[in-house]
């Protein structure tokens, strides 16, 4: 049988932290007097710390030392691991163990190739860290996506070529990282947003076991 590469991001895609990383930058630029609504959010998805750190100054119009700027990341970074610190695996998206169960049947190389560097506590907390094979995350990676170090990363901890590899994300700038590392995309989400995947599917459940075949005989 074929062995693929199946890389999965994490927010979004394995668990919803999405809305824990909101409240967390919501308070933080409460604090710097910067308005900041779930659209701007959606735009922070898939991004690392520091970047968003400046896209909300940057929304603010405002400016600070770098000392500054180390403190409120590691703030954040300390209010996110609040909220999470209660995850269990009731927070796992809709059949997202199924799939992994049936790639894990098949013998599929399966890695986590996410920007967060709570990707490993967050794992161990939902119960999901035996499920992985390699786990590449943002401590592992310099460049966050759109570049594809973090899937070319996976494919490479996979041992597994990354024309061979299939990866699951719910970001634009994960879907562009995938793209440009030559591996087939797949969309978690709005078709509307995600249009530059290869596939895209509202959530898990509507993947079945038909195509998760024809992905590992491609």
């Amino acid at each position: 049988m074929n062995k693929k590469g199946f890389i999965f991001d994490l927010d979004g895609v394995i668990v919803d932290t999405a809305k824990y990383h909101f409240l967390a930058w919501q308070k933080l630029a409460k604090g710097i007097g910067v308005n900041f609504t779930e659209a701007e959010n959606e735009q922070l998805k898939g991004v690392s710390r520091v970047k968003s750190l400046e896209k909300i100054l940057e929304w603010g119009n405002k400016t600070i030392s770098e000392a500054d700027f180390m403190k409120l990341m590691t703030h954040k970074n300390e209010d996110y691991l609040t909220y999470i610190n209660d995850m269990n695996e009731e927070e796992i998206l809709p059949d997202v163990v199924r799939v992994l169960d049936f790639l894990n049947e098949k013998n599929q190389g399966i890695a986590l190739g996410s920007a967060s560097k709570n990707a490993r506590i967050i794992l161990q907390k939902v119960s999901l860290l035996d499920k992985f094979k390699a786990i590449v995350d943002g401590n592992d990676v310099v460049k966050g996506k759109p570049n594809p170090e973090v899937f070319l990363k996976g494919a490479s901890a996979l041992l597994i070529e990354p024309n061979q590899c299939i990866v699951f994300e719910d970001s634009v700038a994960g879907i562009q990282a995938a793209n440009a590392a030559n591996m087939i995309s797949i969309g978690i989400g709005e078709q509307d947003i995600l249009y530059e995947a290869d596939y895209v599917f509202k959530d898990f459940t509507e993947m079945d076991v038909n195509f998760l075949n024809e992905l590992i005989k491609k």
